[in-house]
């Protein structure tokens, strides 16, 4: 058996896309704070186009077949999700604590389980139910104080962005994967970078700030690199295996936030950071089985395009 024929492939391949997301929120955290989250969007989608085209234009030569009509709706409809979602992400994340929105956005996931159903046609099994249920369980385990902390100085504002950024990402995530199964993973990464910043660019003259040092600079190098990266391999992920099976590894990128708050930040692993990691990881093992008896999803799929 290949590596790409391995059961665990696409499962590899979403963790791995979570893990460079997880990075990415840090570093555009961080320029969002020094330039304004509008910018800090607009200088990673220009360094992002221009990776994005380097890795579309050998992919022309083999393309055979026009972009369908679908095809285009999907990424049109994507990238306007893509930017709106993503200015209220870095937008909440200016104004409140990160294990916070981080909490937050895990509904993202139970709300996009049952998405699966009426959108994508998936028969949503009772271990993906559980995956899901323990994957949440998990992040309340360690952060539930945070999330629902209201008090005098609670940020309304900040925690009502975030929760609509939430219920977009699990639209992004159903249309992650209708996308994935008609086109390839370096079409979706160019036309999702590129639209997004034709979008941008309509606010460019009123509220664009450039990057004012090489810091900046790099940020925005660096914030592009890693979306890129997490988006090809999030495509791949979701060409290959039905959104139920990888909608539960988006919990991971709690593991992934408390690791690197230890090397970077030097901050503390509570005993309850590792029981409900522990949860999250029985979630993900659970929700990633084979269900049997199933036919390939994306014969059924493909038939509805």
């Amino acid at each position: 058996m290949s590596v790409k024929q391995n059961h665990y492939f696409p499962v590899l391949l979403a963790i791995a896309g979570v893990m460079t997301f997880s990075m990415m929120d840090v570093v555009m955290k961080a320029q969002s704070m020094a330039m304004g989250v509008y910018s800090a969007m607009f200088w990673r989608m220009v360094v992002g186009s221009t990776l994005a085209l380097a890795i579309y234009l050998p992919t022309l030569k083999q393309k055979t077949t026009p972009i369908s009509r679908r095809g285009w709706h999907l990424h049109i409809a994507r990238a306007v999700l893509a930017t709106v979602m993503l200015y209220l992400l870095f937008f909440g994340l200016t104004r409140i604590p990160l294990a916070q929105a981080v909490g937050l956005t895990f509904l993202a996931p139970i709300i996009a389980l049952f998405l699966a159903r009426p959108l994508l046609g998936e028969h949503i099994d009772s271990t993906a139910t559980l995956a899901a249920i323990l994957g949440f369980g998990g992040v309340l385990v360690v952060v539930g104080g945070e999330v629902l902390s209201i008090g005098p100085r609670t940020d309304l504002l900040g925690i009502s962005a975030v929760l609509v950024f939430a219920l977009l990402y699990a639209l992004n995530l159903i249309l992650q994967r209708m996308q994935a199964l008609i086109a390839e993973p370096p079409e979706i990464v160019f036309f999702q970078n590129i639209m997004v910043l034709l979008l941008l660019l309509a606010a460019a003259p009123f509220a664009l700030v450039w990057p004012a040092n090489t810091n900046e600079w790099i940020g925005s190098a660096l914030a592009a690199l890693l979306a890129v990266g997490s988006l090809l391999l999030m495509s791949r992920a979701y060409r290959l295996a039905e959104a139920q099976r990888l909608i539960n590894i988006e919990y991971t990128a709690f593991i992934w936030a408390a690791i690197f708050g230890w090397l970077v930040f030097a901050e503390a692993v509570s005993a309850r950071t590792l029981v409900g990691t522990g949860l999250i990881v029985v979630g993900c093992f659970i929700g990633s089985r084979e269900t049997r008896n199933q036919p390939p999803s994306e014969a059924v799929h493909r038939g509805k395009t």
